[in-house]
């Protein structure tokens, strides 16, 4: 497979492994729930990069549906890469305000975008699909760096959408009316996409001509768009004629299938039997719903200045408003197909922006009640002003709202989220920066093992987290520097515990008093808090 090369990449390639772990700090002044917490829909506030690294305890694995909007890199956004890259020279050249005049400004986006789609990829279901909004800018790029990290066997669909109707007589050469969606599943052979509702005018092309019982009917060419030579052979018409595919094609159906089908009357010859034949297909016989097509007019999926009306309707008091917000009927449309109303897919937005993502999921969940959830990342400041309060509005209702549902409420809830600084040895140790047992619980499973924490098997008062196939895991922790210079793991302590039962124990702890040979004898590892843990995972 080609690879893509691109200065800085080696320096992101396995960035995203070195990144710190940060917790997820409430706000209940802007959270909207009654039973706020993980299990909610959830407004993350932070570095969607940290962002996503802290959520993998939780959620790696889990993730339906992904749908992202990143910058799309025209030279006019003037956005600067701000990750904390630890090479001096590179974060120089990367922190550099990114502008048309910027000859590297699609290696600064590559790499932006790299060690984010690492984390995406992990936090996707095995049966999940991501859907990445682009322009002409990128898109050849961002194709290029999906086939390496999610596999060119994975890739699904370019999705291409009207996003404005009327031409632009500035342009100097022509209007671009268009965006694209790549999309790619984790693993396309179990993959699914759902089908469309069919529509009236779908249903529309279906008749019936010559009153077949079987009901409405729509008929197709016969013959195939190549030729094989088993498959090209006459046709007598019921009226005596006979005819040959046109050069270069032939019928699409062997000999002995043509006959079959003429016995079954499903073979239309036009209304006096000297038509060229073509073949019925019955409404009653179609699969439900519509297979989706590549592309979305307006009609299907609204465009850029419907989007920018609607939030106008949502918040009559901002004149400057998102200058291209996304459609609430595109992402609809998208999660249509890659989720289900029942069984809590979750749906991801880590470029959140306004909350289209968050109103999508909602609504779709009033229209066929299901109970998807969101997961919305917002670093900028809006994320509470605008974010936030859109889906408060939009939960609560909407009086203005030209739409019944939302006039009355699409219903709902989540939970407000910042990110802490970053857990380090220093914070830890003078006490700056100690998540809550349950927090640390999470990160310490999570990453010693590969395995999501069953909180329902956790024992703080003993340590114990839970079990997997290879380990039984154990933290001594609490979130206090006194507790920890004054809890080692310790022989006594170490000998309390229950058989292992063939597996290896894991005990997390600031320290201990226990030597190599008696950690061995108990089929014991130590690791030491909050360090040296994924070279343990299986």
């Amino acid at each position: 497979m080609p690879m893509l090369h691109f200065k800085g990449k080696s320096i992101v390639q396995t960035y995203h492994l070195t990144l710190p772990f940060c917790q997820f700090e409430p706000d209940a002044a802007v959270t909207l729930s009654a039973s706020p917490g993980l299990h909610d829909n959830l407004l993350v506030q932070g570095d969607n990069l940290l962002a996503l690294k802290a959520l993998l305890p939780s959620f790696s694995g889990k993730v339906k549906c992904i749908y992202i909007d990143p910058p799309y890199n025209t030279g006019n956004e003037h956005w600067a890469y701000n990750d904390n890259v630890n090479s001096p020279m590179h974060q120089e050249w990367l922190r550099q305000v990114v502008d048309r005049d910027d000859l590297t400004r699609h290696d600064k986006w590559l790499c932006m975008m790299l060690p984010r789609l690492r984390l995406l990829h992990e936090l996707l279901r095995e049966d999940g699909v991501i859907f990445i909004s682009i322009d002409d800018n990128e898109v050849q790029h961002l194709r290029m760096l999906m086939d390496e990290i999610f596999g060119e066997e994975n890739f699904v669909a370019g999705f291409v959408w009207q996003r404005r109707v009327s031409p632009d007589s500035d342009e100097a050469f022509v209007t671009n009316t268009h965006d694209y969606i790549l999309s790619f599943a984790k693993n396309k052979t179990i993959t699914k996409f759902n089908r469309l509702v069919r529509t009236e005018e779908a249903n529309a092309r279906y008749s019936n001509p010559d009153n077949d019982s079987r009901g409405p009917w729509t008929s197709s060419d016969l013959t195939r768009r190549e030729y094989r030579e088993h498959d090209y052979y006459a046709i007598t018409l019921p009226s005596g004629r006979e005819v040959w595919p046109a050069s270069g094609r032939s019928w699409s159906v062997p000999r002995e299938s043509y006959q079959k089908l003429v016995a079954e009357n499903r073979v239309w010859f036009g209304p006096d039997g000297d038509a060229m034949p073509r073949r019925k297909r019955f409404i009653a016989e179609v699969r439900e719903g519509l297979v989706p097509t590549t592309w979305w007019s307006k009609d299907v999926a609204d465009d850029n200045a419907s989007a920018k009306q609607n939030l106008r309707e949502l918040f009559p008091e901002i004149q400057d408003i998102f200058a291209t917000p996304k459609p609430v009927k595109l992402i609809k449309k998208l999660l249509e197909l890659a989720t289900n109303p029942a069984g809590g897919d979750i749906v991801l937005d880590s470029f959140a922006g306004s909350g289209t993502t968050g109103q999508a999921v909602l609504a779709l969940n009033a229209e066929d009640g299901g109970n998807r959830r969101f997961i919305l990342i917002e670093q900028e400041e809006y994320a509470r002003s605008l974010t936030a309060e859109r889906l408060r509005r939009v939960i609560a209702g909407v009086p203005a709202a030209k739409d019944e549902t939302l006039r009355n409420g699409l219903g709902g809830s989540f939970s407000f989220y910042s990110l802490s600084q970053p857990l380090d040895e220093l914070g830890l140790l003078t006490g700056e920066t100690m998540p809550s047992y349950r927090e640390m619980a999470r990160y310490v499973f999570f990453n010693a093992t590969g395995h999501h924490l069953d909180e329902a098997q956790v024992d703080e008062e003993r340590g114990y987290l839970g079990s997997t196939a290879k380990y039984d895991v154990y933290l001594i922790y609490q979130p206090s520097v006194e507790y920890l210079k004054t809890h080692p793991l310790t022989l006594e302590w170490a000998k309390q515990l229950p058989e292992a039962a063939g597996k290896t124990r894991l005990v997390c702890a600031s320290h201990k008093y226990v030597d190599s040979e008696w950690l061995l004898t108990l089929r014991m590892e130590f690791f030491q808090l909050p360090f040296a843990l994924t070279r343990f995972r299986g």
